[in-house]
């Protein structure tokens, strides 16, 4: 075992990760990340938070084109560019996530590269492996304190993606392994985000604001900002106050989290937690129930799910997405659970309302806290029930297909733009690996 510091063998391997290091199927795994990420975020920046926070910084994002709206080419300062794309790529919680950490790790790496590759002078291959050392970075952080972290009340998306984001920031950067050791104990103390703002525009700026602080600390101690060596493994350091945890273990570079954990990316758009019982209720209506027949609707899911999903007669869109009773209600009343689930006509549709009421959502004592297992049961009104477990649709085991990862491209992509720039962007970042000129090719120039 290394005699170096936690905080030193993050920063060695952040530091000298190159394009060739990175395994060929992890940067697949990454290329769709950034196609997903780069949707879901084009989408967000005409709704809600992403809105609010694209208009708050000065951005019309009705007048906007693709650049502008991804930040790869704004007057903005690259802090401000992360904050707004951040937040709108976290907007609508159809963006994806990881066990690896209990969270979404795209929103927090994906809008801090786009913010700095005009100053990179970044290609394609940079992002990519300005990825990969994010994405490992913080879940080797994550490592110790989860899902105890979680399960305790934080944000890990927004706690554990500080320091992705600037791992991510530091490596595109091109910064030395003592620099970028300076930026993660930077980072320490700007880590934050609570699970209570869960159902408001506040989760969304959780990713915003991590983004952010990501390229906020690889920029100051770039410039020569000091900070403890031990800011994350010390006493009283990150994984002490937030955990409590242990020195980490890991030997980054040798099992990949992106291959062993990998990226879920979401076929709807809302909590992960709900998205088993969205497919087992799918899947049972498939079998010839009918809606109209339906008395009863038993889910037994994981403790994560107790505690996400708060909201059983929600009032808005954001706090639908934190309802498991609205998620199963949309999943056997309406055809698709799509973008349009979680706006103001569905949830005061009377089919949807009826059958919210008769949803009984209960937590499974015998699953791990952080499971995505759920098992649901229809009970009809003869009397007869069945009952349904299987795995949601996304996993990294079994994902998308290509046709369903741009079909929701398209799906998010046109909401912002017109059908050709959409088409033209998807082209372009879908093969991220041959791009010469990140900027270049994201803006259409």
């Amino acid at each position: 075992m290394t005699s170096q510091s936690p905080e030193r063998r993050l920063s060695e391997f952040t530091a000298t990760l190159d394009y060739a290091d990175v395994p060929e199927g992890v940067r697949e795994t990454i290329v769709r990340a950034f196609v997903d990420t780069i949707g879901v975020t084009l989408a967000g920046t005409v709704e809600g938070a992403g809105e609010t926070t694209t208009r708050s910084l000065g951005v019309d994002p009705d007048a906007a084109d693709a650049a502008t709206l991804l930040g790869v080419e704004s007057e903005e300062r690259p802090e401000e560019t992360a904050l707004r794309v951040g937040t709108a790529s976290h907007a609508l919680d159809y963006d994806d996530l990881s066990w690896a950490l209990d969270g979404h790790p795209s929103v927090t790496l994906v809008p801090a590269l786009l913010a700095l590759a005009a100053e990179a002078d970044a290609d394609g291959r940079d992002l990519i492996t300005a990825y990969a050392a994010g994405f490992e970075v913080e879940c080797a952080v994550a490592d110790p304190i989860s899902p105890a972290h979680y399960e305790a009340g934080w944000h890990a998306t927004s706690t554990f993606g500080t320091f992705g984001a600037a791992a991510a920031a530091a490596n595109l950067l091109d910064l030395d392994a003592e620099t970028t050791e300076r930026a993660l104990n930077v980072a320490a103390s700007m880590s934050s985000g609570t699970k209570r703002n869960f159902g408001s525009m506040t989760k969304p700026l959780h990713a915003g604001l991590c983004s952010r602080s990501g390229v906020t600390a690889a920029l100051l101690a770039r410039d020569g900002l000091t900070a403890s060596r031990t800011a994350i493994s010390g006493e009283r350091g990150f994984w002490d106050l937030y955990g409590p945890g242990e020195q980490g273990t890991f030997e980054l570079g040798d099992d990949w989290a992106l291959e062993t954990e990998g990226v879920h990316v979401k076929a709807y758009p809302c909590c992960y937690f709900t998205h088993t019982s969205i497919a087992a209720t799918q899947a049972l209506l498939e079998e010839g129930i009918a809606p109209d027949d339906i008395e009863r609707i038993e889910v037994r899911a994981a403790g994560g799910a107790g505690d996400a999903l708060t909201y059983p007669n929600p009032d808005s869109g954001l706090e639908a997405k934190f309802s498991m009773e609205h998620a199963v209600a949309c999943a056997a009343v309406r055809d698709r659970v799509d973008l349009a689930a979680f706006e103001t006509p569905a949830i005061e549709d009377s089919a949807v309302a009826r059958l919210r009421e008769r949803v009984e959502f209960e937590v499974d004592e015998e699953l791990d806290y952080d499971s995505h297992e759920a098992t649901v049961r229809i009970v009809t009104a003869e009397g007869a029930s069945e009952r349904r477990q299987v795995n949601p649709p996304g996993t990294h085991d079994d994902p998308l297909s290509a046709d369903e990862l741009r079909a929701k491209f398209g799906e998010c992509a046109e909401r912002a733009l017109s059908l050709s720039e959409a088409d033209r962007l998807y082209d372009a970042v879908s093969h991220l690996d041959t791009v010469e000129d990140a900027t270049t090719a994201l803006a259409g120039d």
